[in-house]
């Protein structure tokens, strides 16, 4: 769904539409879902997209937007990207801009933005989640799925991350007080990621005398992780009380819905893919002259819903 958008008009519409779309990592299920996202909206509003994907290599990706950008042998008309580090890139964004290609950056705040979407005429903006209402989210599951608190394992994001430090703030503002957070950090958001950073921590051994009441990694993929490193390093008489206790994930496509259907996360949040919203806001800018608004949200949402939360942990009193 989209937002109110601005009445400014852009450039008269090229004839083809070509869009770039630069991407984190084949590793992770939210970006897969982005590709697939693009893809489908491409096929429905007869759009061409060209994805890449950075390897987790925020110096790879600058690179290969800037080739896309100097490459003006390739009719590329707009690029869009998940940044894989901890910046949105705001000089290759003046590139772009000067270049006249659309810019959309996904999942990330920019101050940029507004500036050379004033300047230029081509559509520059942002898509992102929200991601402090993700935090709030989280910690609304906690409160619902461990009513008599305790100290909660939270595996974050990568080091650096906006999204991990937004995510953690929203949670810290609804988890109930008697909830005290041990922090781990994953490299990646990867499943890999998750699992080595719980894995070295079991091997501490303070780590198992640890009073935890629940574990919460900051992606589904985190939280599988670490679910695989509990079930392959945790002490053998300790095994079955730390697979049974509560995980939550954040992202909610298919891994994670399917990881809540089966039991093995008790719950998510859902996040829905930004990149077919930014290819139809493209699309409406390039030929119905209609610029996107700076910024716009995708709502995320519980999975379940927290009523459904708070009923199940009732009944298994």
């Amino acid at each position: 769904m989209l937002t109110q958008e601005s009445g400014n008009k852009s450039p008269n519409p090229p004839t083809k539409l070509i869009f770039a779309l630069s991407l984190i990592t084949r590793e992770s299920d939210y970006q897969q879902e982005q590709a697939a996202s693009a893809q489908e909206c491409g096929r429905r509003v007869n759009v061409d997209i060209e994805i890449s994907y950075a390897d987790n290599d925020a110096i790879k990706q600058s690179q290969q937007l800037l080739e896309v950008i100097q490459n003006r042998s390739h009719e590329v008309n707009a690029l869009i990207f998940e940044p894989a580090g901890n910046t949105a890139f705001p000089q290759v964004a003046r590139a772009a801009a000067a270049a006249g290609l659309g810019w959309v950056v996904m999942n990330r705040s920019d101050d940029s933005i507004a500036e050379l979407s004033q300047r230029f005429g081509s559509p520059i903006f942002s898509v992102t989640e929200n991601h402090e209402e993700t935090g709030r989210i989280l910690g609304r599951q906690v409160a619902a799925l461990l009513p008599n608190g305790g100290m909660l394992l939270c595996v974050q994001g990568p080091s650096g991350s906006p999204v991990s430090a937004l995510r953690l703030a929203g949670m810290e503002k609804t988890k109930p007080a008697n909830i005290e957070l041990k922090l781990l950090r994953s490299a990646h958001w990867t499943e890999e990621g998750g699992y080595k950073a719980v894995a070295g921590w079991l091997r501490l051994s303070t780590s198992h005398d640890a009073n935890i009441v629940g574990i919460m990694g900051q992606s589904d993929l985190i939280t599988l992780g670490a679910y695989r490193a509990f079930r392959e390093h945790a002490r053998a008489e300790k095994k079955d009380h730390w697979l049974g206790l509560p995980f939550l994930g954040v992202n909610g496509l298919k891994v994670g819905r399917d990881a809540v259907q089966r039991g093995t996360l008790a719950a998510t949040v859902v996040v829905p893919p930004s990149a077919g919203v930014a290819i139809e806001s493209l699309v409406r800018a390039y030929r119905e002259g209609v610029r996107p608004l700076e910024r716009i949200f995708v709502t995320p949402k519980s999975f379940p819903e927290l009523a459904v939360l708070a009923s199940r942990t009732k009944r298994s009193k």
